[in-house]
Order: C-alpha cells, then sequence, then structure tokens
C-alpha cells in the first residue's frame, strides 16, 4: 500500500464544509448553519438536517442533487424514477469546487423544501467535534401542520383573538414560540451524531494499524 493511499481516507474523514440550512418559502427566512464533516453519508446529513431543524424524522424525505435523487430505500414500483440510497453515497462523493447547492425535501404531505448550501470546505480542528452547530433563526414549524400554508394560518388565527380558529389553534400550538430556538436537543443530537462518527474513526484507525 502506498503512502499516499494509507493517509488518504484518514485526511478525508478530517474534511469539514459548513453548511446553510433554508426552510423555504419562510418570512423571515428560517434557517440554520452547521459544520458538517465530507465523509458523512446523504442518510448522516438528512439526521443532521433533522436534528437543526428540529424535526422528528416521521416522515418520507428525499434529496435532490444536479437531477438526482438520494432518498431511503423504496419498492421499485413506488414510482417511475428511483432514488439512489443515501447510505450509499457520501457528502464529498456529490461537492463541486467552491459551493454546492442540495435540495431537500421533507414529508412529501406538507412538503417543508430546504435549500442546503455548502461551502468553505477545509480540515477540521482536532479539538472539535463535528458536526456542529453554528447558529439559526426562527424556530421550525411544528411537525404535521399543513405545510407552509398552515404554519401561517395557524399563526394568523393565534395572533387574532377575534379568528373563529383562534382557540383551537393555540391548543394545537401549545407553546411554540415562533422566535425561539431550543438549542439545547440541537447539540445534544448532534453529539450523538458526533460520538458515532468519532467510534468509527477509531476503527478505521484501528485498521490501517493492523494492515499498514
Amino acid at each position: 500500500m502506498s503512502s499516499t493511499s494509507k493517509h488518504a481516507a484518514p485526511e478525508s474523514i478530517n474534511q469539514i464544509a459548513t453548511i446553510r440550512i433554508e426552510l423555504r418559502h419562510t418570512n423571515p427566512v428560517i434557517w440554520r448553519k452547521v459544520d458538517v464533516p465530507t465523509s458523512v453519508t446523504l442518510k448522516v446529513l438528512h439526521d443532521i438536517v433533522q436534528a437543526v431543524m428540529g424535526w422528528f424524522d416521521y416522515h418520507l424525505w428525499e434529496f435532490t442533487i444536479d437531477k438526482r435523487r438520494y432518498g431511503p430505500p423504496m419498492d421499485d414500483d413506488w414510482e417511475s424514477t428511483p432514488r439512489i440510497e443515501a447510505t450509499k453515497v457520501r457528502l464529498r462523493d456529490i461537492l463541486k469546487p467552491r459551493k454546492t447547492n442540495i435540495d431537500y425535501l421533507y414529508d412529501f404531505g406538507d412538503s417543508w423544501e430546504h435549500r442546503l448550501t455548502v461551502t468553505d470546505i477545509r480540515q477540521g480542528k482536532p479539538a472539535i467535534s463535528y458536526p456542529r452547530y453554528i447558529g439559526g433563526i426562527g424556530n421550525a414549524p411544528p411537525e404535521d401542520c399543513g405545510g407552509i400554508p398552515g404554519f401561517y394560518g395557524t399563526l394568523d388565527a393565534i395572533a387574532d383573538p377575534n379568528h373563529p380558529n383562534h382557540a383551537d389553534a393555540k391548543e394545537w400550538f401549545d407553546e411554540y414560540d415562533p422566535n425561539v430556538i431550543d438549542v439545547l436537543p440541537i447539540k445534544s443530537a448532534l453529539s450523538r451524531i458526533a460520538n458515532q462518527r468519532n467510534a468509527a474513526k477509531v476503527r478505521l484507525a484501528k485498521k490501517s494499524n493492523q494492515t499498514g
């Protein structure tokens, strides 16, 4: 094994990128920013988006990148254009040199459309665990509230005591605050993903030492 091939995998695992995640058609824009290892699979990228947006992974989802669609395995007869399995593709496999745009759709009923913008590919810092939450604006809508129209319609009903659905809307959204992001569960979920990644790095290092 050459010196180049021995070190390529560890270097690739330590590479990170910054991803801005926007929930489309929101005003003001609801967004998050996170540093993500480029070695993660698109399935793990899905997990990261779920974590930072506060979704609970109840529904179907897919990425679209350069007209190719990636997602969980589906029955062959579910639709005419099959998806590429997200577990088989890593983020680094689809990245462009400077900026990569990725469309992400969550919940085919409510149709939560996201735009992911991937930039600043670089080596990560050894003392930092990735993925890492950087920041964001706006609380993501509750699940199953009817997509963008249902979300804003419910907020309008809550804001208007004379709205015929005011009481039901308040009960449905309970203590939801559109302006407050609960950062603790975001960081906890990302920490679990980082721990799984670190365990994989340890296994790779052991395998490299055994074969070196």
